[in-house]
């Protein structure tokens, strides 16, 4: 399993050292894949606690940006580092749950070459009612506007190929916008049911606010580049 995890975590003291436990317990190719944490400038004990967690996993690299930068931030610092030519994506909160990332990595593995991202699908969502609300308005407007095709994009939850996403641009919020940027480049995207699990520690970082309000601004950008997309056709002249 050629996989790389990447882990965004921001102030998740209480819970990101059972998540990793768990990741690596898990039978099979996945616990003998590196993961990478990226700290994006935590502010509770979460530094302290990735510390303690590299001298009880080998294959864990921890990252830590010197301030906040966001989660797309975080994620792009992880890939980034990462050697591998897939990377999976999980929330630093523990509603992900690691065990669906082997069937994920399998659909794109048997996928043709032109499927470039697999998106996990939240059907049954255990948040509150006032964030699934704000999560529902959000996908449903991005689906609408982006005509992504992804029921849930704002999932935590996928695989990817790492040069596709080094390839595509790279702006805060970015990782909302994943599978309508893979279908800008020209590549197919997949979406599949997936586990998800109620909060056990910390606070959500999102409502309706950010996830729909400051979220218009990016959605008039990625707009933008689908309509300013370049599809050039050239042909080769044959020797005579």
């Amino acid at each position: 399993m050629d996989l790389t995890v990447v882990i965004p975590v921001h102030n998740e003291a209480g819970g990101i050292a059972s998540l990793l436990d768990e990741l690596y317990a898990l039978p099979g190719e996945l616990a003998r894949c590196p993961v990478i944490v990226v700290d994006d400038a935590s502010s509770d004990d979460t530094t302290a606690v990735l510390q303690a967690s590299l001298y009880e996993h080998a294959l864990l690299r921890v990252l830590r940006h010197s301030q906040h930068y966001g989660q797309s931030a975080a994620i792009a610092t992880g890939v980034r580092a990462a050697k591998t030519l897939w990377i999976a994506t999980l929330d630093g909160d523990g509603q992900n749950d690691p065990a669906d990332i082997p069937r994920l990595y399998q659909v794109m593995d048997a996928a043709s070459d032109t499927v470039w991202l697999v998106n996990g699908n939240r059907r049954q969502r255990r948040d509150s009612w006032r964030k699934r609300c704000a999560s529902r308005v959000a996908n449903g407007v991005r689906a609408r506007f982006l005509g992504d095709n992804t029921p849930d994009s704002g999932c935590g939850l996928k695989v990817f190929s790492r040069a596709t996403f080094l390839a595509l641009p790279q702006f805060d919020h970015m990782h909302r916008f994943l599978p309508a940027l893979v279908l800008r480049q020209g590549g197919r995207v997949l979406s599949v049911e997936v586990n998800h699990r109620a909060r056990r520690t910390g606070q959500t970082k999102y409502g309706i606010r950010n996830r729909l309000g400051i979220g218009i601004i990016d959605l008039l950008g990625v707009s933008w580049l689908q309509r300013r997309k370049l599809q050039p056709v050239a042909t080769e002249l044959d020797r005579e």
